[in-house]
């Protein structure tokens, strides 16, 4: 685990990279938050994000994400970034502030059960792969108007947005041309079922540019705050 001082660097470095990006699109920086990506980095990574000022952390396996929350006392917003099968669904609802990566039906009606069993509502934002990528979790763009629809009608569920994760790619268009046709769901979707999607998470480390110049409003940032991962 790197020493809270390079974090501190990496933290700075990045929200500069955002300002300058948003001074090329006319951006406000205030319309744009630094998602701490802690998975797979031991839980003291969550007590950085705090002590530095972020708002959120994300993890994208439940059990540790759980485990690390036991360990200590956060005010942070915790987000699930992976993809959730119904097995761990209970245990998330349980740990999360938000779910990011709901992409199908069954996955959405489970976590509407649990949540009303634990009398909760819970926030989540529904995952699109915008370009069909077959690596790549996320509903279609043709299955997301039935996805939303049927998450509007979940009584303990809230839609607050949108996610995709772009493709690796050395063409430097592909990744907005992803990021432009979530934002361009969005509003379509937001116009038809007259319901508000604030929020698009889009654009990690290499490609919160692009990201933000479509209208990203939180970029997941992980190796460039807290250095390379350990896996185990």
């Amino acid at each position: 685990m790197i020493k809270y001082q390079i974090f501190e660097k990496n933290a700075q470095l990045i929200e500069n990279r955002i300002a300058e990006a948003c001074s090329q699109c006319s951006r406000k920086t205030s319309e744009i938050e630094i998602l701490a990506v802690t998975k797979s980095h031991i839980y003291q990574a969550v007590e950085y994000a705090e002590r530095y000022g972020f708002k959120a952390i994300g993890e994208n396996l439940v059990k540790e994400a759980s485990d690390k929350k036991q360990k200590i006392h956060s005010h942070l917003r915790w987000e699930f970034i992976g993809h959730l099968q119904s097995n761990k669904a209970k245990l998330a609802v349980k740990t999360f502030d938000r779910i990011q990566s709901v992409d199908r039906l069954k996955i959405l009606k489970t976590l509407d059960r649990f949540s009303a069993e634990l009398n909760k509502n819970l926030s989540i934002l529904l995952q699109i792969n915008t370009n069909k990528d077959p690596a790549k979790y996320g509903a279609t763009l043709e299955e997301a108007p039935i996805l939303f629809e049927t998450a509007l009608k979940c009584k303990n569920i809230k839609v607050e947005g949108l996610m995709t994760i772009a493709p690796l790619s050395n063409n430097r268009d592909l990744p907005k041309k992803c990021f432009d046709r979530l934002r361009t769901l969005r509003d379509s979707l937001a116009s038809k079922f007259g319901a508000p999607l604030p929020e698009l998470s889009m654009g990690m480390t290499g490609d919160m540019l692009q990201a933000i110049k479509s209208g990203s409003t939180l970029i997941r940032i992980g190796t460039a705050l807290y250095g390379e991962r350990k896996y185990k």
